[in-house]
């Protein structure tokens, strides 16, 4: 009888993922790209800055080996963002030299923001043959558009950067059809390397919980927002937007937790003091786990205050399927897919203004018989379609796709021996 053999399954292939804007695992999509992928078989590694706690330049969690590096400012400014993704870019090319020494990769799997991390996966394809797979989290010439309200020199350069990523590409990843639709089009990709990736939270894990019972601080009605606080993002709606309600309005009977950081963090403080807010208004800084879920749970509405523009309008948010995953009814302004992702679990607001956000937030806190029934669509939504299990099986369709052997070339014109 012959022994079992001991020598350990061979991995189904080696991947590195690079992520610069946020630090791993606190970045939920990433970890659960990179988590799904180790279970999947692949050895996998991940490059990405520090923060968030997470500080240790080396660590393997989970069995993912996580490289990070300093950055050495946080960037504002055309100038600023462009030392940012200079510091960045040393850092990945000098940390995937490492993976590849230590670890070995096929596949390079970019995660923008920026459009820069093409750069790095040309120097391992041209010298190494490595594959490279784009994951598309942002439309970055849009976005700086948003920021700095113009076009010019640097959007023109960013359109070339993102079309030389979708050019090197073997592959792409969108978080939606829109977003696609972009690849198909502006990078001219083949449909069939495209594939469409959502961010579903864990619905097993994030589901409401026991309420902090705190965090309303005795009023009757509480708002929440989760997420990154960037200029972007329209926290400061929604700042103004509780002015609004507490001082112009008169109401006493509305709070607000913001949870959450960002580089708009400190000033959206700030602002809430000078407001008189600070009563009205918790800002929590980071939370994760039970925490967070605590403070969303003792939420009445959540809030979306990102305006609509050629940026967000493309967007998937976290934020919408969060809600949606807590049975949350939430107020946002017109944005086109933010509407598609959230059916009737939103409460649209048409006024684009600061007014207009807090006159939504109000109509919804005053219709008890909405709330639930848009409650009970968002929860019954999620547990159909929000399957992480599910949707990381199309990840896996395209690492299959672009690790699977190329069939030998046929030969044109050969001459059977028996004519």
């Amino acid at each position: 009888m012959a022994e079992p053999n001991s020598k350990p399954l061979p991995v189904a292939g080696k991947v590195l993922i690079i992520v610069e804007n946020l630090p791993v695992p606190f970045d939920r999509r990433v970890w659960q790209e990179a988590t799904a992928l180790r279970e999947a078989g692949y050895e996998v590694s991940v490059i990405c800055p520090t923060g968030k706690k997470h500080t240790s330049f080396e660590e393997t969690l989970d069995g993912i080996h996580i490289y990070r590096h300093n950055l050495p400012l946080e960037a504002s400014g055309a100038l600023g963002y462009l030392a940012e993704y200079s510091a960045a870019l040393f850092h990945e090319m000098r940390l995937s030299i490492k993976v590849l020494r230590r670890h070995g990769f096929d596949v390079i799997h970019a995660c923008n923001p920026p459009d820069l991390i093409f750069l790095v996966a040309l120097f391992h394809k041209l010298f190494f043959g490595k594959k490279f797979l784009f994951d598309q989290h942002d439309i970055n010439p849009e976005l700086y558009e948003v920021k700095f309200g113009k076009k010019g020199f640097f959007h023109r350069l960013l359109t070339f950067f993102e079309k030389c990523t979708f050019k090197l590409a073997d592959g792409s990843l969108a978080t939606n059809e829109t977003l696609k639709g972009r690849a198909i089009d502006t990078g001219k990709m083949p449909p069939e390397k495209v594939w469409v990736v959502r961010s579903f939270p864990d619905i097993e894990r994030f589901k409401r919980t026991q309420p902090d019972e705190n965090a309303k601080r005795g009023r009757r009605f509480l708002a929440g927002y989760v997420g990154i606080m960037a200029e972007q993002d329209g926290v400061e709606y929604l700042v103004r937007a509780m002015d609004h309600i507490v001082n112009v309005q008169g109401r006493d009977d509305i709070g607000c937790v913001i949870i959450g950081d960002g580089p708009d963090y400190d000033r959206l403080r700030e602002m809430s003091a000078e407001l008189k807010l600070t009563d009205h208004i918790e800002f929590t800084g980071y939370m994760s786990g039970e925490p967070l879920l605590q403070k969303l749970s003792a939420c009445d509405i959540g809030v979306i205050p990102d305006p609509p523009n050629v940026c967000n309008d493309k967007l998937s948010m976290n934020k919408v399927f969060e809600y949606m995953a807590l049975g949350m009814p939430f107020v946002q302004f017109d944005l086109e897919q933010a509407k598609i992702d959230a059916g009737e679990a939103a409460h649209i607001v048409p006024d684009r203004t600061p007014e207009g956000l807090a006159q939504g937030m109000m109509e919804l806190l005053a219709d008890p018989e909405k709330r639930a029934k848009m409650s009970a669509y968002a929860s019954d939504r999620a547990q159909r379609e929000f399957h992480w299990d599910i949707e990381k099986h199309s990840m896996l369709d395209a690492y299959r796709t672009l690790l699977q052997p190329k069939a030998p070339a046929k030969i044109e014109g050969s001459v059977s021996l028996s004519q």
